[in-house]
C-alpha cells in the first residue's frame, strides 16, 4: 500500500475521527459529573452497562431502536435532497469550468451559519416539525459536497479531456466516462464529510422537541441523568463510525481500482 492511500484514508476518516473525539468529551463530562456525584468511577461503569442491557431502554418510542430509526431518518432525507442539490451543481459546474467561485462562495455560507441558531430560526417561522432539523442538516451538507464535486471536476488533467475529444467522445460521453469517474474518490469524500457531519448535528432535533439520538443528552442533561447521557453520547458516536465504513465500502466498490492503486 502506498504512502498516497495511507494519506487518502487519514483525510476521508478525519471527520469520524473528530466527531467522535467531541462526542467522548461530552461524554467524558457526563462522567465526570456522575462520578463527582457518586463518588466511585466504579459505578459510572456498572450504571452504563445497565443502561444499555435494561430491556426498557430497547422498547417503545423511548427505546434506542426508535430513536436510532428517527435519527437515520433525519440523516437520510437530509442527506438525499442534499445530494440532489450539491452534486449536480459542483459536478455541472467543474465540467464547464465557470462559476466554480461563486457557487462555492455562496455554498458556503452554511458554514457560517449556525446550525442550532438556524434550526430556532426555523422552528420559530415554520413552527413545530421536521422542517427546522432538515433546512439547518441540508445547509450544513451542501458546502462540503458542492466544494469537492467541483475541485475533483476540475483537478481532471485538462490532456485526459483533450485526449477524449480526440477520439470522438462528446460533452456528455467525457463527463460520465472520463472526468466523473476520475474525480469520484474527491467527490465521496465530501460526501462522506457531509454525512458524518449531518450524524453529530441531528442530535439538535431534541432541541425543537424532535426525536432522534439526541433526546438521550437533552433529556438526560434536564433530569440530570448522566448515565444516560454518556449512553447516547456513545450510540452517536457508533452511528458516525458506521455511517463513515458504510461509505467507505460504497466507495470502494464504485471507484476504479486504478484510481486506489
Amino acid at each position: 500500500m502506498t504512502l498516497s492511500r495511507h494519506a487518502t484514508r487519514t483525510r476521508f476518516a478525519g471527520p469520524a475521527v473528530v466527531t467522535v473525539a467531541v462526542l467522548a468529551a461530552v461524554a467524558a463530562m457526563a462522567a465526570h459529573a456522575t462520578i463527582g456525584s457518586a463518588g466511585d468511577p466504579g459505578n459510572v461503569l456498572v450504571e452504563l452497562f445497565d443502561w444499555f442491557t435494561s430491556p426498557g431502554n430497547w422498547q417503545g418510542a423511548d427505546g434506542i431502536p426508535t430513536r436510532l430509526v428517527q435519527h437515520i431518518y433525519y440523516t437520510a432525507v437530509s442527506m438525499g435532497i442534499a445530494m440532489l442539490v450539491a452534486l449536480p451543481l459542483g459536478i455541472g459546474l467543474g465540467h464547464i469550468g465557470r462559476g466554480g467561485l461563486l457557487a462555492i462562495n455562496v455554498s458556503n455560507i452554511g458554514r457560517a451559519i449556525p446550525e442550532f441558531g438556524l434550526v430556532i430560526l426555523v422552528f420559530l417561522i415554520a413552527g413545530y416539525g421536521d422542517l427546522p432539523i432538515l433546512v439547518a442538516l441540508i445547509a450544513l451538507a451542501i458546502p462540503p459536497m458542492v466544494t469537492n464535486s467541483y475541485v475533483g471536476m476540475r483537478s481532471v488533467d485538462p490532456d485526459v479531456r483533450q485526449s477524449a475529444r480526440g477520439v470522438g467522445m462528446t460533452g456528455w460521453q467525457i463527463l460520465w466516462r472520463v472526468e466523473l469517474p476520475i474525480a469520484l474518490p474527491v467527490v465521496m469524500a465530501g460526501v462522506r464529510t457531509s454525512a458524518v457531519q449531518v450524524v453529530s448535528t441531528a442530535t439538535l432535533a431534541a432541541y425543537v422537541g424532535l426525536g432522534g439520538l439526541g433526546r438521550y443528552l437533552i433529556d438526560g442533561l434536564a433530569q440530570h441523568q448522566f448515565t444516560q447521557v454518556v449512553g447516547g453520547a456513545i450510540v452517536v458516536a457508533l452511528l458516525a463510525i458506521a455511517t463513515e465504513a458504510i461509505l467507505g465500502q460504497v466507495q470502494k466498490r464504485i471507484v476504479s481500482e486504478g484510481l486506489t492503486g
